[in-house]
């Protein structure tokens, strides 16, 4: 085997196809039996729409997602206009993860990789990796998606440095009886914030947090009484929530790994990078941290390429992962802050937000993950339509230059 990928959330299946397009052999062990029903992820961004349609597989993303003509940065009132992107997809598209997963192992079956279930990486060995049952996997490549408990980052002795949490959010995904008028509702005061977003199947998702979230220690597992109580008090109506999906807890620790790779170990998604979810931009990265190493590795393990290839990758997409660190700590610090201070902040934001195009413009191409220029040559636009032709996973040349399998100028 060529690759073997630890876990087969979005980042490694996209890594799997990307894998066999350019011709390397790869096998996802994934310690679940099932696909996880519940999703983390609910937003995919402009740059991750790109991506799939570079590769021809957009087309069941656009008819299943709901489309968000905007965005938020920190929750502000005043929200991004995608409008002035330059993108073929001036919108997120909210489609729950589970399906997401379920279209992109799709993708990479058809190509030829293979998905195991119930196969938990439990350490590393000389030349693969060792699973809970006892048996090995050979490779010459092991690749960490398995999240922010890596168990491949650890064997590794990769160092994941950062910050515990200091405050938590909570999610519910609910049946509405009295949903907001559109679907989508913003409220932020002293007693909290809360964003409702409409699923797919005829949920909402209700996401915010409130002052008593402010605390390291674990608040416990979130209750629809709980939930519900918080949601009024912030919003002064629970919308008339019943029937709860999934509810859920999550913190702001901040972790990046110190390094990508380590010899013949790479890490991506979660596994390189942890934050706080606001903006829904972790399962982006982590697919765009894929799409930035699946042609290298294929390169370097097909002979068309030179193994200082992957080094690369680190440079590349580490400082992406620092700035998303970055931004998206600013967000926390405006989200859960609840102080005259901050609400006053955040004021001036939003105002500034709308009264200065250019200010929105940088914060959407931010947000949506267009403004990435990793220093040896920036993002594609669809101009020439170089989508269609970065179908093959190869380079192409265009007006602009010579463009890599990854939509950036060589």
């Amino acid at each position: 085997m060529d690759v073997v990928i630890a876990g087969a959330g979005p980042t490694g299946l996209w890594l799997a196809g990307e894998l066999r397009l350019g011709g390397a052999s790869v096998t996802v062990l994934e310690a679940r039996e099932e696909r996880d029903p519940n999703s983390k992820a609910l937003t995919i961004h402009p740059r991750t729409i790109e991506i799939f349609d570079c590769r021809g597989v957009v087309e069941p993303f656009l008819a299943e997602g709901i489309r968000i003509p905007n965005g938020h940065f920190g929750g502000l009132p005043d929200r991004l206009d995608f409008s002035a992107l330059d993108t073929p997809y001036p919108f997120t598209l909210a489609l729950p993860q589970a399906r997401t997963e379920e279209l992109l192992e799709e993708r990479a079956r058809a190509l030829g990789a293979t998905v195991l279930r119930g196969r938990r990486v439990v350490g590393l060995i000389g030349d693969g990796v060792a699973l809970a049952d006892g048996s090995r996997v050979t490779a010459r490549y092991v690749v960490g998606c398995d999240g922010t408990r890596s168990t491949v980052r650890e064997a590794a002795g990769i160092d994941f440095p950062g910050t515990d949490a200091t405050t938590w959010g909570w999610l519910g995904d609910v049946v509405l009886d009295a949903p907001p008028a559109g679907g989508f509702a913003s409220v932020a005061g002293e007693r909290g914030g809360l964003m409702v977003v409409p699923l797919p199947g005829g949920l909402h998702r209700i996401v915010g947090g409130d002052p008593g979230s402010n605390v390291a220690a674990w608040p416990g597992e979130l209750t629809l009484d709980e939930l519900r109580v918080t949601v009024k008090a912030i919003a002064g109506t629970d919308f008339g929530m019943r029937d709860p999906k999934w509810l859920s807890r999550f913190g702001n620790a901040t972790r990046q790994a110190v390094a990508y790779r380590s010899g013949a170990v790479l890490l991506a998604g979660d596994a390189a990078h942890m934050h706080f979810p606001t903006g829904g931009v972790g399962m982006n990265a982590g697919i765009q941290d894929a799409h930035n190493l699946g042609w290298k590795l294929a390169a370097v393990v097909t002979g068309r390429a030179g193994e200082s290839l992957l080094d690369t990758y680190h440079d590349e997409r580490h400082p992406v992962g620092a700035a998303l660190l970055e931004h998206t700590r600013a967000q926390t610090a405006l989200i859960t802050g609840y102080s005259e201070e901050v609400r006053a902040l955040r004021s001036v934001i939003s105002g500034l937000i709308a009264a200065a195009p250019d200010m929105s413009r940088i914060l959407a191409e931010r947000l949506a993950g267009l403004d990435v220029d990793h220093g040896t040559g920036r993002r594609v636009a669809d101009h020439d339509s170089v989508f269609a032709r970065l179908r093959s996973g190869e380079h192409v040349e265009t007006e602009a230059g010579l463009v890599r399998p990854d939509g950036h100028l060589a």
